[in-house]
């Protein structure tokens, strides 16, 4: 058990007989029903989805499809042999391509002026290894292809790689999501001093963090629109290289040449703009400023999951950000600072998807006793807090291994299944199979 958790435990006097991961795992299969939702009309509010699908909560909040959060929910899902599920996930979400032409941060209106990171392709791929549907896979392949070229065209910056951003327009500036992002950080700079332009730029680049799925954190200096993120970049890599084994296995065989030219061209750029040899790391491109973040980041992990980098280049970058973001908890988001703001997506928390990531990354560089590792230590944390807690949630403290999280102003940390539960359901099973 974490140190941390066996503090938390003494302390509190709720000292119990700890939860096996089997235990826990037994609770997710059980619980897997009470995440599903079925609206298949639109409402006032809620965007109407074809299939059933899967909320991040049981109860309460986040009772709405989230774009990102579905990735990894899936991948607990097909771990768990409910592959019926994933696709109805998957199709809902590509629904969302042929009403939008992109996929919404969520399935609710309030979401249409911005994505979230994509993931797509990815779910095509996962259940398309399971399944060997290749009707199905042609089905989705055009969907995917218009998904990237919402990326392209409306994400696109000069420097030739993509960025994260929003398609609100407004006549004033947004003051509303400025104060939002402003509060939630308990950012030190005033907002009154603003011109029109500032706060519309403080309140742009706000929302488009919120696309990141990054809200919020130090990587992009509440500047988002400002810089080309690093995984971002990997995962349309994956898109490009993926797109073309698709296109391959559907006869297109020069389609396939241009998503194979397409890849090799994002890789140059990224190797050129991100890679900084004197420490052997990635960073976020800032494109306006020209030049790299200073933030170490579990993002790089991305470049791994998407094979981007070579056997060699890939097994020094994992040393390096193991090093710098390997705790007894697991990993943390980002490597400590000392920003005078508060930032959920940062140290000491740990998330869900970045050990998915992480671990899928080392597997595919032959780093399996990393991967194990990480894998172990996300199993032990979360069946220490589960123990604690009687709960699974949307974070935790990766240093000490608890729900000691940091935690951005009005924001209270909720119980969840969804990617933390099906994250857990992959470690698991790869742990033991």
């Amino acid at each position: 058990m974490a140190l941390g958790t066996l503090l938390v435990l003494c302390q509190t006097g709720m000292a119990q007989q700890p939860k096996t991961p089997e235990e826990v795992s037994r609770y997710i299969r059980e619980s897997w029903e009470k995440t599903i939702r079925f609206r298949p009309n639109d409402s006032t509010d809620h965007i109407g989805l074809p299939h059933p699908y899967t909320v991040p909560c049981m109860s309460g909040r986040f009772q709405e499809m989230y774009y990102w959060d579905t990735y990894f929910t899936n991948a607990g899902l097909l771990a768990d042999g409910k592959i019926k599920q994933a696709v109805n996930n998957t199709e809902n979400l590509a629904s969302m391509v042929t009403r939008f032409a992109k996929i919404l941060n969520g399935s609710r209106f309030m979401y249409q002026d911005h994505s979230q990171p994509p993931y797509l392709c990815m779910m095509v791929s996962d259940i398309f290894d399971e399944t060997r549907d290749t009707a199905w896979l042609a089905r989705m392949y055009p969907l995917i292809t218009k998904e990237y070229n919402f990326w392209m065209s409306k994400r696109m910056t000069p420097c030739g790689l993509n960025r994260y951003s929003n398609d609100l327009v407004q006549a004033k500036p947004d003051k509303g999501m400025a104060e939002y992002a402003h509060s939630r950080t308990r950012n030190p700079i005033s907002l009154d001093g603003m011109s029109d332009s500032e706060m519309g730029k403080y309140a742009s680049d706000a929302r488009s963090e919120c696309e990141s799925g990054w809200d919020f954190t130090p990587r992009f200096e509440n500047r988002c629109g400002d810089f080309c993120p690093v995984d971002l970049n990997s995962n349309l890599y994956f898109y490009e290289t993926h797109l073309a084994r698709f296109a391959k296995l559907l006869g297109k065989k020069e389609e396939a040449g241009k998503w194979r030219q397409a890849a090799a061209h994002r890789k140059g750029l990224m190797q050129r703009l991100m890679y900084n040899a004197k420490d052997g790391m990635y960073y976020d491109y800032d494109f306006v400023n020209g030049r790299m973040s200073t933030v170490k980041s579990a993002a790089v992990f991305s470049l791994l999951f998407a094979n981007v980098l070579s056997e060699s280049t890939g097994t020094q970058l994992a040393t390096r950000a193991l090093a710098a973001l390997e705790f007894q908890g697991g990993l943390v988001a980002t490597a400590r600072d000392s920003t005078a703001c508060t930032y959920q997506w940062a140290y000491p928390n740990g998330w869900a998807p970045l050990h998915y990531l992480a671990i899928r990354g080392l597997r595919q560089y032959g780093m399996e006793r990393a991967a194990r590792r990480i894998a172990r230590k996300y199993v032990n944390t979360l069946s220490d807090i589960y123990t604690l807690t009687g709960n699974l949630w949307e974070k935790y403290n990766a240093v000490e291994g608890n729900i000691n999280v940091n935690s951005e102003s009005n924001y209270n940390l909720p119980p969840m299944m969804g990617w933390t539960a099906g994250v857990f359901e992959y470690a698991w099973h790869y742990l033991n199979h």
